[in-house]
């Protein structure tokens, strides 16, 4: 069985926390309702030509690794590719989370004039009748790998909860794009299957996902992460719907670092972006905080976290940042910090600082902007690569969907803010952050 990143996370970050770095603590308390994160409204970024122009690059080329590297009679998403030799990149193995991730690229791309309407409408309704009739599923939830020709299930994977949610945001934003009948009627038939209450039979904790040879894998979505998306679509499902009270059951805890305070976990830059690439927690608070604001002092940290380490790792600095799981030269590798999680080596993963384009526009443009100019190995016909490694001068070939699907996803948000509304014209979006407690301000 080919692990996720979660599980990854969960099998191997006991070993490799390393001690925290000065100015980082932890507090296992939760946050109380009467001590709530203070914040203030986030501004809209302003956008000069050039940063836009870059934007755009990027964009359209992550855009072709979702048009291309799909099978066009199903729609499924390939896992990953080398970009290198793409045209003739044989692999099979599809992501669930990969095609979710794709279905909102044919919305971007068609509204941004990367491909007509006609296409992008019979890509999407081609992939959603692939996922009502024939992808491989168990009440509803997706496997999380799949043949990319036949939909059976790949590498004795797991039905996933998570990356069937990522796939369902997709759906259900395809469902607020596209103008036609049949596209609403199946994403609203593939959204309505998901049998939430089976998989909190007997936990508020959802599971990571179930298996026929065994049942439901032992780890919970327990801590802060890029389970809010799954725990929201649940809670604002109208079929099978979660109880309320499962949006406070996971823990918040509360980091510190260099006297910023933020919710976080032991894991990833991409545990602060994965939701709200489709949900908008904007002007949003719950009883706990504004996690709009939380990810933007949790990247705030990450940048700062980077910069230190360039003490051991020169390559990093205000021009060069961000690690996330990822490629590396090793293998795949979960890191991040603080405090430091994984064999950290000096690789730089674009998608790191792509996923927080929303929380530190000004920064991860600066960023994203020295890749392209100065590191050209760097980039693809798919935009940038999954990792490189300046000190070794190691230049992955891969790109990943996920990580590219990330990217784009937050080019657009800060840009035009489509994703977001788009996606959250949904009643089971609206519904479930209204279930969840979440209020306007």
């Amino acid at each position: 069985m080919r692990l996720s990143r979660r599980e990854m996370l969960k099998h191997f970050s006991g070993v490799a926390v390393s001690l925290p770095l000065a100015g980082w603590s932890l507090s296992t308390e939760l946050f109380a309702q009467d001590a709530p994160i203070k914040t203030s409204p986030p501004s809209p970024a302003a956008l000069s030509p050039q940063d836009d122009a870059l934007l755009d690059e990027i964009e359209r080329a992550n855009f072709c690794f979702f048009w291309e590297q799909a099978n066009p009679a199903n729609g499924l998403v390939k896992d990953r590719c080398d970009a290198r030799t793409a045209a003739t990149d044989t692999t099979k193995v599809a992501s669930i989370a990969a095609t979710g991730f794709g279905l909102t690229a044919l919305c971007i791309g068609e509204q941004r004039g990367y491909v007509s309407y006609p296409e992008a409408r019979d890509r999407a309704l081609a992939t959603l009748q692939f996922l009502w009739k024939s992808l491989s599923h168990h009440r509803g939830f997706f496997y999380h790998f799949a043949d990319l020709n036949t939909g059976e299930r790949t590498w004795d994977s797991e039905v996933s909860s998570v990356d069937t949610a990522i796939l369902l945001c997709g759906v259900l934003t395809c469902r607020q794009h596209f103008h036609n009948a049949e596209i609403q009627r199946l994403a609203l038939q593939i959204f309505n299957r998901v049998d939430w209450t089976w998989l909190s039979e007997d936990t508020n904790l959802l599971p990571h996902g179930w298996m026929p040879e065994i049942g439901f894998l032992p780890y919970r979505w327990d801590y802060y992460s890029e389970l809010m998306m799954m725990y929201l679509l649940g809670i604002g499902s109208s079929s099978y719907p979660l109880r309320p009270d499962t949006w406070n059951a996971w823990k918040r805890t509360i980091f510190e670092y260099d006297g910023m305070r933020y919710i976080g976990s032991f894991a990833p830059l991409f545990v602060h972006q994965y939701s709200q690439a489709w949900f908008d927690f904007r002007h949003k608070r719950d009883r706990y905080a504004d996690y709009f604001h939380n990810s933007v002092i949790a990247t705030r940290v990450h940048r700062r976290f980077c910069i230190e380490l360039g003490k051991q790792f020169p390559d990093y600095s205000e021009n060069l940042w961000g690690i996330t799981a990822s490629d590396s030269q090793q293998g795949y590798v979960v890191w991040g910090g603080p405090p430091a999680i994984g064999p950290i080596d000096g690789t730089v993963v674009p998608s790191a600082t792509g996923g927080s384009l929303p929380f530190l526009p000004a920064e991860t443009l600066q960023v994203l902007r020295n890749i392209r100019q100065h590191y050209g190995a760097a980039w693809s016909g798919y935009g940038f690569v999954d990792a490189f490694n300046p000190l070794k001068n190691w230049y992955d070939t891969d790109v990943v969907g996920i990580d590219t699907g990330i990217t784009m996803l937050m080019a657009e948000n800060l840009r035009t803010g489509f994703v977001w509304n788009t996606f959250m014209k949904n009643p089971e979006a609206q519904r479930g952050m209204q279930r969840a407690g979440f209020q306007n301000y």
